[in-house]
């Protein structure tokens, strides 16, 4: 299930969660920099002040959260740009001496970047054409808590889906800030094979909501002497496809974990001995699987 909210605000995606960023992949990096303080302002006839806020594209309302400014003095082909104020607020009003600069307004993984002469004060308003992704998870009807669901999220190249990766690992529910484009998602649900994909669109100003139904279950494992006996302590499982691939490797009386939908064999090992069973994972159906040594 995917539903685009066509109208929120920074505020409110802070609200729901926010996952910032280091502006990087697909957007406009800051310029290369050393970390030099700001100058001591003393002559304020030599001075102007810059009035900064930015919009998304198409939209007319500035951006109220989740910008970073930085203002780099500029420099000559080659050198390095030297950082001259960094700021957090959403349309700061930064007081310099006058000459060229360059901003930088970053939000998430979105930015923009522009050139200005500062000799009087000047307001300046940057488009920024960024959106936000957020995903959740679901097992049926059943939503699948935050906690044991994770998602990253891909640049596709050429015929490759996972061609530049993102975001890695995000939490479920919360908002990634994107550039404007098709991203190709990968859900993950708890740690092992239980994986959805997804091709989802983030558009300028709007909020992709998007639900991933997994089919998987959890599933418990034990080796008992008899059905429905106690599971013996320090067994060393081993989960595998029917073709040979392994899948979860766990040592324990009864280790616990989500596995897709399908066909396994396990190999349960304890003193010596080896125990197989073959089992299946039907979706949403979660289990113990009982390995009986014998």
């Amino acid at each position: 299930m995917i539903k685009v909210l066509n109208r929120w605000s920074a505020g409110a995606l802070v609200a729901a969660g926010l996952t910032f960023l280091a502006a990087g992949a697909q957007a406009q990096m800051p310029p290369r920099l050393q970390n030099v303080p700001p100058p001591q302002l003393q002559d304020t006839q030599g001075t102007a002040t810059l009035y900064l806020s930015a919009v998304f594209s198409g939209e007319t309302k500035p951006i109220g959260d989740g910008l970073v400014w930085r203002i780099y003095a500029d420099a000559p082909n080659g050198e390095d740009f030297q950082l001259m104020v960094k700021s957090e607020e959403a349309s700061p009003a930064i007081t310099l001496p006058k000459g060229d600069y360059r901003i930088h307004a970053a939000y998430g993984f979105a930015s923009a970047t522009r050139r200005v002469s500062l000799i009087r004060d000047t307001v300046e308003r940057l488009t920024i054409s960024a959106g936000g992704l957020r995903i959740r998870g679901a097992v049926g009807s059943q939503p699948i808590p935050p906690d044991k669901l994770t998602f990253s999220v891909f640049v596709p190249i050429g015929n490759n889906d996972e061609g530049r990766l993102v975001v890695e690992k995000a939490r479920s529910g919360s908002v990634v800030l994107l550039p404007e484009g098709t991203y190709h998602v990968v859900s993950n649900y708890g740690d092992s094979n239980a994986l959805m994909r997804a091709d989802l669109k983030v558009e300028s100003g709007k909020l992709t909501d998007a639900t991933l139904n997994h089919r998987a279950a959890t599933v418990t494992l034990k080796l008992v002497r008899t059905a429905g006996g106690e599971a013996f302590a320090g067994t060393a499982f081993s989960v595998l496809t029917p073709g040979g691939d392994v899948i979860r490797e766990e040592i324990g009386a009864f280790p616990s974990f989500v596995l897709a939908e399908g066909e396994y064999v396990v190999i349960a090992r304890h003193e010596g001995q080896v125990y197989t069973r073959e089992f299946t994972v039907e979706s949403g159906q979660d289990r113990d699987i009982e390995v009986v040594a014998r």
